[in-house]
C-alpha cells in the first residue's frame, strides 16, 4: 500500500466513523485564499497534488480529484498510479465535482465539508445543485485533523510597516475612504476575511505565506474603529503603538469567530460571499442585516495611485536588471556547467535576490524544458526535474515581491536552433501579446471584450489556449489579484486607469512544447473625444524577447514596430545598470527586427 492509499484509507476509516457519504476537501484556507501555508496543504499531503487549484471527493468506493485547465497534463501525471483518479472534463460528462455529487449522492446521505474552507458561494452553488435530492450538510472540521497526526504548525511572522513612500497614501487616509464608502452602502461594519485587503487597508505587510507578503489575519472595520484579529506576537510594539493612534485594536486572531457577531448584532455588515466561510457566515446573528460585496479595499486597492505606478516602474528595472543577468549567465554557460530544470531556477533567484528591496518571490520559479512547457503551471517534483539539453525551448515564468511592487513575467527561449513551426506558434502569439498590448478601448470595456484580441491571431492558424490572457496583479502583495481579468469568463468589472494586469497569450503542444510570452501591463486614460472616453495600456515589464523565434514575414508593420520601440525601451533603461560584457550582449538581443 502506497502513502496515498494509507492517508485515503484513513480518510474513510474517519468518514465512517463519523457516518459521512461524501467529502468534499478545496485546496483553501479559512481566508479562502489562492496561496496556501503548509498547515493548509491538506490536498497535497493526502493525494500527492502540487498544483494551486483543485477540489478533491472522497466516497466509500471513489476517490477522485479536479483542477482546472493549467493543471491537466499535471495532474494526469501526479494522480497515475495513486489512490486518486484525475477527472478530466468530459470524462464521464462530468465537468466538475459537483457533477460527480448530483449524479451519485442519495437522499438522506451525509456530505461532509470544513466549513471554515468552504466559501459562501461556493457552498450556496451545491445546494442548488443537489435541490430535490435533500442529502444533509455536514460542515465538520475535526476529520483531517484526527488523521494528519503531524501536520505543520500555522505560520509565525513578525509584520512591519509599509511606508507611503511606497504605497503613496497614509493609512488613515485610506480608512477615511473606506468609511465613506461603507457609508455610501449602508454599512456600519465592513467584515474583511482577505489578508491582502487586510494588509493593503493598514500599510503593513508580514512573511505568513511564502510567496505573499501577508500576516493571517481578519479585520472588522466599524465606523470608529477597526478591529484586527491576528496573533498579537506578530505585531511589534512599533507597529503596535501606530495603530493605536488610527483606532486600530489588535485581538486574537482566534476570537474572531465569537466577537464579530456578538460587535455586528443589530448592524449592517458588508461581506464577500466568495471570500467568507460557510462556517463565518453561519456565526453572524440573525439579527444582522448583511450586505453582499466584493469588498470595498478590493476594489480600491485596484486602482494603482502614482506613487504606486512609479514604485512599479522602479521594480520593473529591477527584475529587467536580474533578468538581463539571469539570461546572459544562462547563454555563457549552457553547454559547460551542467543545468538542469531546479538550478537554473535557482539561479534565476539568486539573481533576483541581489536586487535592493527584494522581499522574496512572488510564485515558485518555473522552469520548464522541451514537452515540460507544455504544462502551464508546471512543477517539478522533488528531484532536479529535467536537464537542460543541447537543443529545444525553454520556458521561464518567474516574478518578484519588492517593497515597490509584484512582478511576473514569462520568457520563451530557443535553446540551439527552433524549428521553422517552433517560429511560427512563437510569432503568432507575439502577434497576440502585441495587439493586446496596442489595444485602445472605450472607458467601461470589461476584459473578456478584449481577450479575443489576444487569440485572433492564433484562431486564424486554428489554435488556442485553455487558460485567460491576463490576470490583476497586486502592489507588494498577490501576484494573482482581482476583480479584474482578461479572459473568456464573463468577469462584469470594467478596466479602470490605474488597474495592473498579466498579458500571456500562449500555446501548448502535449507532449512537444509549450510558449508563453507574458508581461505586465498598466491600464492609463489616454484621450477623450466626442464618442467617450478611451484608454489604453503601458507595458511596464523590461526583457527582451528572443528574436531567433520570430518569423518576421508573419508580422505587419505596426507589430515589428511595437517591438523594436519595445526593445529600445529594455535596452535604454536596463543598460545603464550593467557591466560591459552585459550590457553589449543586451545591445545584440535588442537591435531592430
Amino acid at each position: 500500500m502506497n502513502l496515498t492509499s494509507e492517508r485515503l484509507a484513513l480518510l474513510r476509516a474517519a468518514m465512517l466513523k463519523d457516518d459521512i457519504d461524501f467529502f468534499i476537501i478545496t485546496m483553501t484556507d479559512p481566508h479562502l485564499s489562492e496561496n496556501l501555508p503548509d498547515h493548509w496543504q491538506i490536498i497535497k499531503w493526502l493525494t500527492g497534488f502540487t498544483g494551486s487549484a483543485a477540489t478533491v471527493v472522497v466516497t466509500g468506493s471513489f476517490a477522485g480529484l479536479w483542477t482546472d485547465s493549467r493543471y491537466f497534463l499535471q495532474a494526469e501525471r501526479q494522480m497515475a498510479g495513486t489512490a486518486f483518479q484525475f477527472i478530466r472534463p468530459g470524462a464521464w460528462q462530468r465537468n466538475d465535482y459537483m457533477d460527480y455529487i448530483v449524479e451519485n449522492v442519495l437522499p438522506k446521505q451525509r456530505i461532509g465539508f470544513d466549513g471554515r474552507t468552504f466559501s459562501v458561494n461556493s457552498f450556496r452553488r451545491l445546494m442548488k445543485r443537489v435541490e430535490g435530492i435533500s442529502p444533509s450538510f455536514v460542515p465538520g472540521n475535526e476529520i483531517i485533523n484526527s488523521i494528519w497526526v503531524d501536520r505543520p504548525p500555522m505560520p509565525f511572522s513578525s509584520g512591519f510597516d509599509h511606508p507611503v513612500k511606497y504605497c503613496g497614501k497614509e493609512r488613515s487616509v485610506k480608512i477615511d475612504e473606506l468609511r465613506q464608502e461603507m457609508r455610501k452602502s449602508g454599512a456600519d461594519f465592513h467584515l474583511l476575511t482577505s489578508p491582502e485587503d487586510i494588509m493593503w487597508l493598514l500599510n503593513i505587510r508580514g512573511a505568513d505565506l511564502q510567496y505573499t507578503p501577508v500576516l493571517l489575519s481578519y479585520a472588522l472595520a466599524g465606523l470608529d474603529q477597526i478591529l484586527l484579529f491576528v496573533d498579537e506576537a506578530k505585531i511589534p510594539l512599533k507597529l503596535a503603538s501606530l495603530f493605536d493612534s488610527h483606532g486600530i485594536v489588535v485581538l486574537p486572531y482566534e476570537d474572531f469567530d465569537g466577537i464579530i457577531p456578538e460587535v455586528t448584532e443589530g448592524h449592517s455588515l458588508m461581506l464577500n460571499p466568495q471570500t467568507t466561510s460557510v462556517d463565518l457566515f453561519n456565526s453572524v446573528s440573525k439579527r444582522s442585516v448583511i450586505i453582499e460585496d466584493i469588498g470595498i479595499p478590493a476594489r480600491m486597492k485596484a486602482l494603482k495611485n502614482n506613487t504606486e505606478i512609479e514604485n512599479i516602474e522602479k521594480s520593473m528595472v529591477k527584475d529587467g536588471v536580474a533578468l538581463t543577468r539571469f539570461f546572459h549567465w544562462f547563454e555563457n554557460n549552457h553547454g559547460t556547467v551542467r543545468m538542469s530544470e531546479a538550478s537554473v531556477a535557482e539561479k534565476n533567484h539568486e539573481f533576483r535576490s541581489q536586487q535592493s528591496e527584494f522581499l522574496g518571490l512572488s510564485f515558485p520559479t518555473i522552469v520548464a524544458w522541451n514537452e515540460n512547457s507544455a504544462l502551464p503551471h508546471y512543477r517539478r517534483g522533488a528531484d532536479e526535474g529535467a536537464e537542460i539539453g543541447e537543443r529545444g525551448l525553454m520556458l521561464v515564468d518567474s516574478g518578484s515581491q519588492y517593497m515597490g511592487g509584484t512582478t511576473d513575467i514569462t520568457r520563451t527561449i530557443a535553446v540551439g536552433v527552433p524549428s521553422e513551426s517552433q517560429k511560427k506558434d512563437f510569432t503568432l502569439i507575439l502577434k497576440g501579446h502585441i495587439n493586446l498590448a496596442l489595444a485602445k478601448f472605450r472607458q467601461g470595456t470589461r476584459g473578456y471584450q478584449l481577450d479575443l484580441i489576444a487569440r485572433r491571431a492564433m484562431w486564424g492558424s486554428g489554435m488556442n489556449y485553455a487558460h485567460g490572457t491576463g490576470h490583476g496583479v497586486g502592489f507588494c502583495l498577490n501576484v494573482h489579484e482581482g476583480p479584474q481579468s482578461i479572459s473568456p469568463a464573463d468577469n462584469r468589472t470594467v478596466l479602470e486607469a490605474g488597474m495592473l494586469t498579466s498579458n500571456e497569450p500562449a500555446i501548448y503542444r502535449e507532449g512537444e512544447y509549450g510558449i508563453r510570452t507574458e508581461n505586465l501591463i498598466l491600464c492609463f486614460e489616454d484621450e477623450i473625444t466626442e464618442f467617450g472616453h478611451f484608454l489604453r495600456f503601458d507595458t511596464v515589464s523590461l526583457c527582451y524577447i528572443d528574436r531567433s523565434l520570430i518569423d518576421k514575414s508573419l508580422l505587419e508593420d505596426k507589430e515589428i514596430e511595437w517591438l523594436n520601440s519595445y526593445h529600445s525601451e529594455v535596452y535604454d533603461k536596463i543598460s545603464p545598470f550593467l557591466g560591459q560584457e552585459e550590457k553589449e550582449w543586451l545591445r545584440m538581443k535588442t537591435e531592430a527586427l
